[in-house]
């Protein structure tokens, strides 16, 4: 009964759907309020019933009802009750069903408190969302039902995919959802903006939290998703330049552009038709990366679907809106009214450069992606594209954007003084060959390069600091006087150093794991012992135990350095008979920011056990950089300016009004 429940309440959702992308419509071309405010009534409604339909499935794998397909082909009564409830998305049908009630969660978020925004623009934003919300019902009713029965129900399911029996399956396609989702709001502003042939400041004032909102959770979806990789999968790496990892950064960069080309549309009134073309853009590549993920097409840990009507289906979704939305944009976009002008050496300016390389970045990770899928299509040649073309295309096209990311908020906007800035910078820079010739003197062995990365990511850092003592003051005035208006500070203003600061950071991390990695592979017996980095691993004992649903074998070993003896760990090895499948569960020892990682392997005939041990020098900022970057987001989001919004046209309207 609970399965049907959910069935029916996904029907009523896509009733109220398509509903939603008609009504509201007509009654803005019409003029009708009543029927514009029939969006914000089925959105809610919307919300309503797709969460019911979330919840039913939840029920329906927590109480293991097999007579269901999704819970036979995804759980196992054995289960621990967490991965119950996180396998409900850990399979094609479940992960859209979470696809769909984020979406209708924005589209409801944006009925309740959008309260301030022009009644036919709401009615078109959520008329949007009605459109896509319909197309992807659609596709799980027809493709993709979670709510499947078995006619004779089994006695016991099948088990989830062990590398998901993991607590980052709770955390990862959430956020990563909540940010592809997310850009569905700003789609759905340009839509209605290019329906309504009006885009102003007060519009990137509307979109621009959503946007913002999105950013956030994909910058966490996706480091969430790397360290994931990087405890789980036991080879000891962070980001491996799959297909679908490529697929998320893809909408990041392009979403990071849009923030940035929207804070020079509100503050100028320019880039009014780039920022249009971005928010469809950061949208496509979301829909993109569910198609890559969805088709069948790529093989990778992330690919739930294998049947091709599905793959089909999707690409019909994509060519209808990626295809309709440039369409368009093509045909309205020529018509609205470009802003003020600005000088080259300006904050525009260095906002402009900022999307030029990131657009850049995106088209190159865009065609190292999909040009081996097109090549296979059209010649039936197999290739592969990895990480040594993506580190000689996509890297050197951040070299220069962290050159400049310091310098834009010090110019002034509309013409901005360019030695100024770099005086201002001083400190930053000193700071930075500071570090590059420390490193040069101490460290030995790794790429050249190395410590001059190292010296740009503490300008990034330095710079995003002087920004700050700018503003403040900092040694031109008292020091009270100073902390006084630090506090007076808008919280965008901090977030913006935050967010650069985080980047820099994650450079720091990325440049030490990567060029000073240290490493032990090989075979142990017990009471054998490993050295890494001045690190000494005496293997224990190797010993087995059954778990709920898997037979786990562990391996202990002793730490110690200079010595002293620091702790045990434990990596293991675990057995799921169900699924006739292994996990590697790598043990990690944190020191500051650094790790040492152990992962177990295969033992062999002589008794003794293959292991991975690693030594990573400040892996941990890595991590702490996006980590950094989003808490710089959510300061930007809870700024007063960004919560009060642009104000109601009819307000506005009623003071401009003369006295009688």
């Amino acid at each position: 009964m609970i399965a049907e429940a959910g069935h029916y309440a996904l029907v009523l959702a896509l009733a109220l759907a398509l509903i939603q992308s008609t009504v509201p419509m007509l009654g803005a071309r019409w003029g009708d309020p009543a029927l514009m405010n029939v969006a914000r009534s089925t959105a809610l409604a919307q919300l309503l019933f797709v969460a019911a339909s979330f919840t039913a499935l939840v029920m329906l794998h927590v109480a293991s009802d097999f007579s269901v397909v999704n819970v036979f082909e995804n759980s196992h009564s054995m289960k621990p009750l967490l991965y119950k409830i996180t396998g409900v998305w850990g399979n094609h049908e479940g992960s859209m069903l979470l696809w769909v009630a984020i979406l209708a969660l924005f589209g409801g978020l944006v009925a309740a408190f959008g309260n301030n925004l022009p009644l036919s623009l709401r009615a078109h934003v959520l008329a949007v969302q009605g459109w896509i919300a319909a197309a992807f019902y659609l596709f799980i009713l027809v493709t993709s039902n979670p709510f499947l029965r078995i006619a004779s129900p089994p006695i016991e399911g099948r088990d989830l995919n062990p590398v998901l029996q993991d607590i980052g399956l709770a955390v990862h396609p959430p956020m990563l959802y909540l940010g592809y989702v997310g850009f569905s709001i700003s789609f759905s502003f340009a839509i209605a903006a290019l329906i309504e042939g009006r885009i102003d400041a007060a519009w990137a004032r509307w979109v621009r939290p959503w946007t913002l909102v999105a950013w956030i959770f994909l910058t966490l979806g996706i480091a969430m998703g790397s360290y994931w990789a990087y405890y789980e999968l036991g080879w000891g790496g962070w980001w491996f330049w799959d297909p679908v990892e490529n697929a998320s950064l893809m909408p990041w960069l392009a979403g990071t552009a849009l923030l940035h080309s929207a804070v020079v549309m509100e503050k100028r009134n320019a880039l009014k038709v780039w920022t249009i073309l971005l928010s469809i853009l950061a949208f496509s590549l979301s829909l993109l990366g569910t198609f890559l993920v969805r088709s069948g097409v790529l093989t990778s840990v992330h690919a739930f679907a294998t049947d091709p009507s599905r793959g089909v289906f999707i690409l019909l979704i994509l060519c209808l809106f990626i295809g309709g939305s440039l369409t368009l944009y093509a045909w309205r976009a020529p018509a609205l009214k470009q802003g003020g002008l600005f000088a080259p050496v300006s904050r525009e300016g260095a906002l402009v450069l900022n999307n030029l390389f990131l657009t850049s970045a995106c088209a190159t990770v865009f065609i190292g992606t999909l040009y081996p899928l097109a090549l296979e299509v059209l010649t039936g040649d197999k290739i592969s594209v990895g990480a040594p073309f993506f580190n000689l295309t996509f890297g050197p096209l951040f070299v220069p954007l962290l050159v400049a990311m310091p310098f834009a908020p010090l110019l002034a906007w509309k013409r901005g003084d360019l030695l100024g800035a770099a005086q201002r910078l001083t400190a930053a820079g000193i700071a930075a060959l500071v570090a590059i010739a420390v490193l040069f003197a101490w460290t030995h062995g790794g790429a050249t390069l190395a410590p001059l990365a190292i010296g740009l990511a503490i300008f990034v850092i330095g710079g995003a600091l002087s920004d700050l003592a700018e503003r403040m003051a900092l040694f031109r005035v008292p020091l009270a006087t100073a902390m006084a208006r630090a506090r007076g500070l808008p919280r965008a203003t901090w977030g913006t150093a935050f967010a650069h600061a985080g980047i820099g950071v994650a450079l720091i991390g990325i440049v030490c794991e990567t060029t000073w990695n240290s490493e032990y592979i090989g075979t142990m017996k017990p009471r054998d012992v490993a050295s890494v980095a001045g690190y000494q691993l005496k293997l224990d004992d190797i010993t087995q135990r059954q778990g709920p649903n898997f037979r786990e074998m562990i391996a202990q070993f002793t730490v110690s350095h200079d010595g002293e003896t620091l702790q045990v760990m434990t990596p293991s090895k675990r057995n799921f008979t169900t699924r006739d499948s292994s996990t590697t569960e790598a043990a990690l020892l944190t020191r500051g920011a650094s790790q040492v990682y152990v992962s177990l392997g295969d033992t062999n005939a002589e008794g003794a056990i293959a292991v991975r041990i690693y030594h990573k020098p400040l892996v941990l900022l890595i991590w702490w950089g996006p980590v950094l970057m989003a808490f710089g987001g959510l300061l930007s989001l809870s700024d007063r300016r960004l919560r009060v919004g642009a104000p109601k046209p009819a307000k506005t309207a009623r003071a401009l009004q003369p006295a009688e």
